[in-house]
C-alpha cells in the first residue's frame, strides 16, 4: 500500500516540475528523500521529562526516535558532553509521505491565527526547516497529557539545488507557504 502523497507526487507533481522547469531527465525531478523531526530538550530535564519527549515524538511520527547526546561540553550552559539533549526521528519513504500529508492537512492547520507558512528558512542547497512551537497541534497527542510543553524543528531534505526549486516542489505537495 502506497502513501496518498507519494502517489500524488509520482502522478501530478512530477508531471508538473517537468513542465514547468523543462527538466530533460526524469533523475533531475527535485524529489524529498527524508524529513527529520528534531525536539531538543533543556540539560536540567530529568529521565521522566525526557521519556515523555520520546513518547509524543514517536506517537506523532509512528517511529521510535533515537536520543541526542552532547557531543561536547559547555560549563555555562552546566552540559557535559555525553548528557541526553534531545531527540529525532528521520523519515523516509511512506512513513515521511504520510506524516508530511498528516501536517499539511491536520497539523498546521490547527495553528492559531495560520496564514501559511515563511518561505524564508530554506538554507541555499534546497532544503527547509520548520518550526512549530509545540507539539499539541498533532492529532495524535492529548493536551490533558502533555507535561511540558515542547517544540520541535521539521527538516525537509530535498534533491532540488536551489531553493526555488525546492520551494516548488514543497507548494506542489500541499505546503502552504505565505504570500
Amino acid at each position: 500500500m502506497t502513501a496518498r502523497l507519494s502517489e500524488h507526487y509520482r502522478t501530478k507533481v512530477q508531471a508538473a516540475l517537468r513542465e514547468s522547469r523543462g527538466y530533460a531527465n526524469a533523475m533531475q525531478i527535485p524529489r524529498l528523500t527524508r524529513i527529520v523531526v528534531n525536539i531538543g530538550v533543556s540539560t536540567d530535564v530529568d529521565r521522566d521529562a525526557l521519556k515523555a519527549v520520546t513518547d509524543d515524538l514517536a506517537r506523532i511520527t509512528g517511529q521510535r526516535p533515537i536520543v541526542t547526546k552532547a557531543r561536547k561540553s559547555i560549563s555555562n550552559f552546566k552540559l557535559r558532553q555525553g548528557m541526553p539533549v534531545g531527540a529525532k526521528v528521520t523519515l523516509r519513504g511512506a512513513r515521511m509521505y504520510e506524516f508530511l500529508d498528516r501536517l499539511v492537512n491536520t497539523a498546521l492547520p490547527r495553528i492559531r491565527d495560520f496564514r501559511g507558512i515563511s518561505p524564508r528558512s530554506f538554507d541555499g542547497s534546497g532544503n527547509y526547516t520548520l518550526g512549530v512551537k509545540e507539539q499539541s497541534i498533532f492529532p495524535e497527542i492529548d493536551p490533558d497529557r502533555v507535561k511540558r510543553v515542547q517544540g520541535m524543528d521539521i527538516t525537509f531534505v530535498t534533491t532540488a539545488g536551489t531553493d526555488g526549486e525546492a520551494q516548488e516542489l514543497l507548494r506542489l505537495l500541499g505546503m502552504p507557504f505565505a504570500r
